[in-house]
């Protein structure tokens, strides 16, 4: 009973927004993003707690978001960690293990709405603001991403290429902003009319259309070095993304890895994480 009411229930929610399309669509593409972006998962839980608060340091303010930082020490390079949707910092402590192992100086953050950060949506303009003022705060030389995470740091080199960064990690991250739109709206069912107005409405506040939105494109004038990986299972993300960016990525290295998923915390990835960054 209770899996069907959360099948019905986002088809409720679609047909509301597919009649009030009909009168009002700015209004309804505007409380369409909002959902599209709503955050419901991804606070700290209580066996996250004490690992996380051990290593907590200072709050920094971006776009009336406070975001949480952490800090593990150490007398390397700096290592920014840029996590995933619904997910926070914790997601991250095997690699965090590997990288004091090597002795990198670690920074990461919880994203708005996630974690400790305030908030109740994320989208990646936001998530890229708040990721470049943490890069001007700590000036990292190596960016590591998850997922949207990774789909952020390429946007955001794209849009700030003169970062002080040198190599960048993504993990199972898309590319195409449209698959995750036709995903959105296969789910709710959305009629071409609200999907119409989205795009719109995005156009107008991002500056930029829904197919427009390309890591794999914007991967053409990326001179960092990077290291992609993607499982060909993931039922999250799509392998194909990452092996886009990868074809347009010039000074880029792909692994393909079978049977992973999504998440990518096993440690041999960890591994050869740290062999990259060594290099």
């Amino acid at each position: 009973m209770k899996k069907l009411f959360y099948k019905i229930l986002p088809l409720a929610y679609g047909q509301y927004f597919n009649i009030y399309a009909f009168f009002s669509p700015k209004k309804t593409a505007k409380k369409a993003f909002y959902f599209f972006c709503t955050i419901r998962k991804g606070r700290v839980l209580p066996h996250q707690k004490e690992y996380l608060e051990t290593a907590k340091k200072e709050v920094i303010t971006v776009a009336d978001h406070n975001l949480q930082t952490y800090h593990w020490p150490g007398d390397r390079e700096t290592v920014l960690l840029v996590h995933g949707w619904e997910s926070n910092t914790f997601r991250w402590r095997n690699l965090i293990h590997k990288l004091k192992e090597a002795n990198y100086n670690i920074i990461a953050f919880d994203a708005p709405g996630h974690g400790y950060s305030t908030g109740k949506y994320l989208y990646v303009p936001l998530y890229a603001e708040a990721l470049q003022k943490i890069i001007t705060q700590y000036n990292p030389k190596h960016l590591i991403g998850h997922s949207i995470g990774g789909m952020t740091i390429l946007y955001n080199e794209y849009k700030n290429e003169s970062s002080p960064v040198e190599k960048i990690v993504t993990l199972g991250s898309p590319s195409e902003f449209y698959k995750l739109m036709d995903h959105y709206q296969g789910l709710l069912q959305y009629n071409d009319t609200v999907m119409t107005a989205m795009d719109i409405y995005i156009k107008d506040r991002f500056g930029f259309h829904v197919n427009e939105f390309s890591t794999a494109t914007y991967a053409k004038t990326n001179t960092k070095k990077g290291l992609l990986f993607h499982d060909k299972l993931d039922k999250i993300t799509p392998y194909i993304d990452s092996k886009d960016v990868h074809e347009n990525w010039k000074n880029s290295t792909f692994i393909t890895t079978e049977g992973l998923g999504h998440s990518m915390h096993q440690e041999h990835v960890n591994d050869q994480i740290i062999d990259f960054l060594k290099e």
